[in-house]
C-alpha cells in the first residue's frame, strides 16, 4: 500500500478570498497559496481577514515550504502574517521558509513581506513554465495557465497516491495578450500517462454558462473608446495586478497619441515591476510621473489609476469627492472602470460612480461597454478541463458554497463518480489513500481579523462593533459608598447613537430613577462590591430600554467607589 496523502483546507472554500491549503506527505507539510480576504459590511473597522494559522504554527517544524499559484492577494497576501507568526516558532534568517512561484508572483508577494520587515525570513525562488521542483517529499510541477494576472500556474503534485492537480485561478483564453495559453496539452499528457487521481479546480464562475471572453476583446473596445474621445482626458482604473489590462490601456493611449501617468502607490509599484521583468511594454517617452501630468494638454493624457473597487481612500474615490491632490475631474473627462466589483463592494463602487457623475464626468463601466472580462473559467471551460484531465476524484475549490456546489454537479455530469466528489469547507481535512477519498477530521479555520495590527480584533470586539453600529450605546455612571451601598452621585446617563436627545429626555429620567431604585434595593439586600452593582445597573437599564424603545443598545455601567 502506498502512503496516504492528506489535504487540509484553511480558507477559500465558501468565500471569495483567503485561499490556502496544506498538503501532507510523509509527515511533511506543503503550503499551497496563502491568501487574505477583504472585509465586508459586517466587519466594521476591520482592514483584512486572514486564515487561522494556529494549526500551522503548532506544526511549524514540519513545513517544507510554500507554493504560490499566482500573484493576487487573495492567494499571497497573508504570507507576511504567517511569517510573523512562524518567527516565534523557530523561523529565522538562518532557517527561512522556501517559497516558489513565478518571478512576477514573487515580486507581487514580496511587497507586503518587505513592508513588514520580514524579507530575511523567506527564501524566494522563481520557477519557469513546465519546471519541476522537489521540496522534501513533494514533487511539484508548474503548468502554465492564463488568468487576469500574468504567469499563473496550475500545480501538479506527483504524490504516492498519484497526481494531484490544482488548477489555480485560470481561464481558457485562446488569444491572451502575451500568447501564454493554459497548457491543456500537458494536462492531457498527464491524464493519458500516470493519470490524475485528484483534481482541485477554481469554482468562481461555475454558475456562469459558456466561456469567458478573451482579454484581447477588451483591448479592441478600449481602442474604440479612446478613438471616439480625441478631445477629452481619459482616466482608467483596473486592478493594479492586471498587467495585461494595463498593457492594453497603454497600447490604446499610445496609439491615440497620449502620454501615460500612473496614479496610486500599488499601480506605480506594479507597473515598475512588470516593466523590469519584460512583461509590460510602454515606451519610455510615453510614461511620465503623475506630478508632471498638469503640464500636458488634458486631451493628450491618459491616467491609469487605482480604485476600481471603490476603496474609500483610493485615487479614484478621492477624485469623485474632489479631494485628489493630483487631479480635479470634471465635464472634460472620461473615466473607464475596466473591472467588475468584487462581491460586497458593489455599494462602494456605485457611490464612487455617482460622485463622478456629480462632477460632470462621463463614466464608462462594464454594464455599458465590454471593458472587462473575467479571469476565471466559466462552466464551459470547467467542463473542458474536466474532459481533458479525466480525474478519478474531484474537489471544487475557490468560491462561495453555491459555486462549489454547482462545480461539483458539473464534475458528476462529466463522469466523475458521485462518491469520489467531495464538497469541502474551510477546516475540512481529506485523506486520499489507495482505494478511497474521504473526510479525515478537521483543523481550526476561522477568520482572523486584522485592524492595524495582527490580532487587533477578536470575535468579541467585532460583535461589540456591530452592536454599536446598529443600536448605539448607553453609559450609566454611578458613584456609591462601598461601605454602606448608598448612591452618593448620579446616576448620570450618557447616550451615543441610541435616541435623538429631544426624544430621550423622558426615558433618560426614567433610567436614572430606575437605576437609583435598583441600587437601593441591592444595597438593602447586602450588596457592597462594585461588580454586583454593575450587574444591577446593566440588568435594570437593559430591561427598561428594551421595553420602552424595542432597541438593544450596548449598556456600559460605570460604578465608582466614591
Amino acid at each position: 500500500m502506498a502512503e496516504a496523502v492528506r489535504i487540509a483546507f484553511l480558507g477559500g472554500l465558501g468565500e471569495i478570498g483567503r485561499n490556502c491549503a496544506v498538503i501532507e506527505i510523509e509527515e511533511k507539510l506543503l503550503l499551497l497559496d496563502c491568501g487574505l480576504m477583504f472585509p465586508d459590511a459586517e466587519m466594521p473597522g476591520v482592514d483584512l481577514v486572514l486564515p487561522e494559522f494556529s494549526w500551522l504554527c503548532q506544526n511549524a517544524d514540519r513545513i517544507a515550504g510554500c507554493v504560490l499559484t499566482h500573484g493576487h492577494e487573495d492567494h499571497t497576501g497573508a504570507l507576511a502574517y504567517l511569517l510573523a507568526d512562524l518567527s516565534e516558532r523557530g523561523l529565522s534568517a538562518n532557517k527561512p521558509m522556501l517559497v516558489l512561484g513565478s518571478a512576477l508572483t514573487l515580486g507581487l508577494a514580496a511587497s507586503r513581506i518587505e513592508e513588514a520587515g520580514l524579507s530575511d525570513l523567506v527564501q524566494m525562488e522563481a520557477v519557469k513554465d513546465g519546471e519541476r521542483r522537489r521540496l522534501g517529499p513533494f514533487d511539484v510541477e508548474f503548468i502554465p495557465v492564463a488568468h487576469s494576472v500574468p504567469h499563473g500556474f496550475a500545480i501538479a503534485l506527483h504524490s504516492p497516491q498519484g497526481v494531484i492537480l490544482h488548477s489555480g485561478d485560470f481561464k481558457l483564453d485562446l488569444t491572451p495578450v502575451d500568447g501564454r495559453i493554459t497548457d491543456l496539452a500537458r494536462i492531457g499528457a498527464i491524464s493519458a500517462g500516470p493519470g490524475i487521481r485528484l483534481l482541485l479546480a477554481d469554482s468562481t464562475n461555475a454558475e456562469e454558462p459558456g466561456q469567458s471572453a478573451s482579454e484581447t476583446e477588451v483591448g479592441a473596445v478600449l481602442r474604440r473608446i479612446f478613438t471616439a474621445n480625441p478631445n477629452r482626458r481619459i482616466i482608467t482604473t483596473c486592478f493594479a495586478s492586471h498587467v495585461h489590462r494595463i498593457q492594453q490601456i497603454a497600447d490604446a493611449a499610445v496609439a491615440s497619441g497620449r502620454t501615460i501617468a500612473t496614479l496610486g502607490r500599488s499601480m506605480a509599484r506594479n507597473v515598475s515591476l512588470a516593466r523590469s521583468l519584460g512583461l509590460l511594454a510602454i515606451p519610455e517617452n510615453a510614461l511620465v510621473d503623475i506630478e508632471d501630468i498638469s503640464s500636458l494638454p488634458p486631451e493628450k493624457t491618459c491616467i491609469i489609476s487605482t480604485g476600481s473597487q471603490g476603496e474609500p481612500m483610493s485615487a479614484l474615490a478621492l477624485m469623485a469627492s474632489g479631494e485628489n491632490r493630483w487631479l480635479q475631474v470634471g465635464s472634460g473627462d472620461v473615466v473607464i472602470l475596466s473591472s467588475h466589483a468584487i462581491p460586497g463592494n458593489e455599494s462602494a463602487v456605485s457611490k464612487v460612480i455617482d460622485g463622478l457623475y456629480r462632477r460632470g464626468v462621463e463614466v464608462i463601466h462594464a454594464g455599458m461597454e465590454e471593458v472587462h472580462t473575467s479571469g476565471h473559467a466559466k462552466s464551459g471551460e470547467l467542463q473542458m478541463l474536466l474532459a481533458v484531465a479525466r480525474p478519478q476524484c474531484f474537489i471544487p475549490v475557490h468560491g462561495e458554497f453555491r459555486h462549489l456546489t454547482n462545480h461539483a454537479r458539473l464534475a458528476m455530469k462529466m463522469g466523475v463518480e458521485a462518491n469520489n466528489v467531495l464538497l469541502c469547507e474551510d477546516g475540512d481535512v481529506v485523506r486520499l489513500c489507495d482505494d478511497s477519498i474521504d473526510f479525515d477530521g478537521g483543523v481550526p479555520a476561522g477568520y482572523r481579523y486584522v485592524d492595524g495590527i495582527v490580532g487587533g480584533v477578536s470575535h468579541g470586539v467585532l460583535r461589540d462593533r456591530r452592536v454599536l453600529a446598529a443600536e448605539g450605546m448607553v453609559v450609566v455612571v454611578v458613584g456609591v459608598d462601598a461601605r454602606s451601598g448608598e448612591v452618593v452621585s448620579g446616576p448620570e446617563v450618557i447616550t451615543r447613537g441610541w435616541l435623538h436627545s429631544d426624544d430621550a429626555v423622558d426615558i433618560v429620567q426614567d433610567v436614572r430613577s430606575a437605576v437609583a431604585d435598583a441600587m437601593a434595593g441591592a444595597a438593602g439586600k447586602g450588596a457592597r462590591d462594585l461588580e454586583s452593582f454593575k450587574r444591577v445597573v446593566r440588568s435594570t437599564v437593559g430591561k427598561l430600554v428594551s421595553e420602552r424603545t424595542k432597541r438593544r443598545p450596548m449598556i456600559v455601567p460605570v460604578v465608582i467607589d466614591a
